[in-house]
């Protein structure tokens, strides 16, 4: 069945929509009362947090909830058509042909034994198109149309081989495949750097402008939602406590949790961290040291063998210094070397050339009790806290282990040192019984930050240590990071592919491409001046810093 729009009719009308789950102790109602509307070719943006109920508001609208999800009341109308109710059989209908699901990770969505080119035809096959020849033309037309280079080879390969980028976008040409007339977006973008997110985003808004494609852009990011969407709505708790035309919504937002979200995007953020400003030193010694800087690289270099090709060179010729108690950010693209970087400066890598000192010292050769020394003055905070923090444990004992390895205190006196860190990020006290997959993505980097401070370090090296979390639990944890860096005069080497976050936390830059170090400047003379193309392609694509969309 096809549903037709008349002149003035929205592309998607939801009205008065109540979902719930089942739990042990009986249905628990998680979206209340949404009702929304998209006109023909308008992108709206459904904004909030995790658990917000936006996630699952998208996928009740196509009958995609998890087991034990319902849409318990509402109506949900594509153009004509009313949908509300409808089996999962029936839907099947809908999908594809008059809606398209674009999914926020393409690793989970796409199936990692089959070429792409198969995957993509599949949705042909499923909806009636019998020829083969001409199902193989459409995914070429496809992969061609959403920007995907060399379609004949990259429809034969498999989705391992291919970037983050083409992956999703590989999963934009099934959605479109049919031509439906609405695309629903569920964080498109959110796991790709921010140049690559930028073309995505530009490819959804072409093919808005191209096609008369309306969107759903499910983010949690209102710096995305400002520059993509006509309009926004806000969501908290289920509910909907916000919503109106962009421009509107952001210059003028009603609800305090908006106001929230826009003080928390880092796009919006004002002002810069100066490297001239006073920094808290802890030591009297390195007060009166000559050398002003926590570390030093000059020309690192590192190659890794790579099975049946010649050495890849991940880091060339590097060099930067950080001065004690300031941050420095490395920042640039996955590939670019700044994690190898910063495992060199860890010395969880040995250099193949260069030299790494850290307070005059040089580490680069440490080994033994050398750098188990090493490992006391520089601590490492992850990307993921999940991956990084034994799920067996208990929070206590987490943030204790690096006193344990280390051999230092009682028993009793670790734990006493472990509650009082947890107290120190601002967790609750009941949070030391439990284990790490009772806790938000926020409260477990809060767990990994404590732990990298257990043993008193005099510098935290921070690999994308808030990229994997929601805009408003990110800008807590940098204001966590900046409140600690004034009270223990820490040093931060800050590892990030995001210049909006940088900005908000670091005092120096160094921008990274291919292994080498292609402009480094202060933060805030980088914003103003960036000298190099990449770096003002990199700052181009920060959210928020670009014209509101027509």
């Amino acid at each position: 069945m096809t549903a037709s729009t008349t002149p003035g009719e929205p592309v998607l009308a939801v009205e008065d929509l109540h979902v719930s789950y089942a739990t042990r102790t009986g249905r628990r109602e998680v979206v209340h009362g949404v009702s929304l509307q998209i006109p023909p070719g308008e992108t709206l943006a459904l904004v909030g947090e995790s658990g917000s109920g936006k996630s699952t508001t998208a996928h009740a609208l196509l009958g995609l909830l998890p087991a034990g999800g319902r849409v318990d009341t509402g109506t949900v109308r594509l153009g004509s058509l009313d949908i509300s109710g409808w089996t999962d059989r029936a839907l099947r209908d809908v999908r594809g042909t008059e809606v398209g699901l674009v999914p926020q990770d393409p690793v989970t969505s796409l199936d990692p034994v089959r070429p792409v080119g198969v995957q993509v035809e599949e949705i042909l096959r499923l909806h009636g198109h019998r020829d083969r020849r001409s199902r193989r033309v459409r995914v070429l037309e496809l992969l061609d149309r959403v920007g995907i280079d060399d379609p004949a080879l990259r429809a034969r390969q498999y989705p391992h081989e291919l970037s983050g980028g083409m992956r999703q976008r590989v999963l934009i040409a099934t959605a479109i495949a049919l031509r439906p007339r609405l695309l629903i977006a569920d964080e498109p973008t959110s796991a790709l750097d921010a140049t690559v997110q930028r073309r995505v985003l530009d490819l959804l808004d072409e093919l808005r402008r191209e096609e008369g494609t309306s969107i759903l852009l499910v983010t949690h990011d209102l710096g995305v939602a400002a520059d993509r969407a006509q309009r926004i709505v806000v969501l908290k708790d289920g509910r909907i406590v916000e919503q109106g035309a962009s421009a509107q919504v952001l210059a003028a937002p009603s609800d305090a949790y908006t106001r929230r979200l826009l003080a928390d995007a880092p796009a919006f953020t004002s002002g810069f961290r100066r490297p001239e400003a006073p920094t808290f030193l802890r030591d009297a010694a390195a007060v009166a040291a000559e050398n002003p800087y926590a570390i030093t690289a000059e020309g690192l270099v590192k190659e890794f063998r790579v099975a049946g090709r010649e050495r890849f060179r991940a880091v060339d010729d590097v060099s930067f210094r950080v001065r004690r108690g300031t941050t420095h950010a490395l920042v640039g693209e996955s590939g670019s070397g700044k994690t190898t970087t910063a495992r060199l400066v860890t010395r969880f890598h040995r250099p193949d050339a260069g030299t790494i000192d850290v307070d005059g010292t040089d580490v680069t050769a440490l080994g033994g009790v050398g750098l188990r020394a090493l490992r006391r003055r520089i601590q490492l905070v992850y990307q993921n806290p999940f991956a990084s923090l034994d799920p067996r444990q208990q929070i206590q004992d987490v943030v204790a282990e690096p006193l344990h390895n280390f051999g230092v205190g009682t028993r009793g006196e670790r734990r006493e040192r472990a509650l009082a860190l947890l107290d120190r990020v601002s967790l609750p006290s009941d949070v030391a019984g439990r284990t790490p997959r009772e806790l938000s993505g926020g409260q477990r980097q809060r767990v990994a930050i404590a732990r990298a401070l257990a043993i008193d370090p005099d510098i935290v090296v921070l690999d994308e240590a808030v990229s994997a979390l929601d805009v408003t639990v990110q800008a807590r944890i940098l204001e966590l990071l900046t409140s600690l860096q004034a009270e223990l005069g820490l040093t931060y080497l800050f590892i990030s592919h995001d210049l909006a976050v940088v900005r908000r936390i670091s005092h120096t830059v160094s921008v990274m491409r291919r292994g080498r170090v292609v402009e480094e400047a202060a933060t805030e003379e980088l914003f103003h001046d960036p000298q190099h193309d990449y770096t003002r392609e990199l700052l181009a694509a920060v959210p928020g810093r670009t014209e509101q969309p027509v």
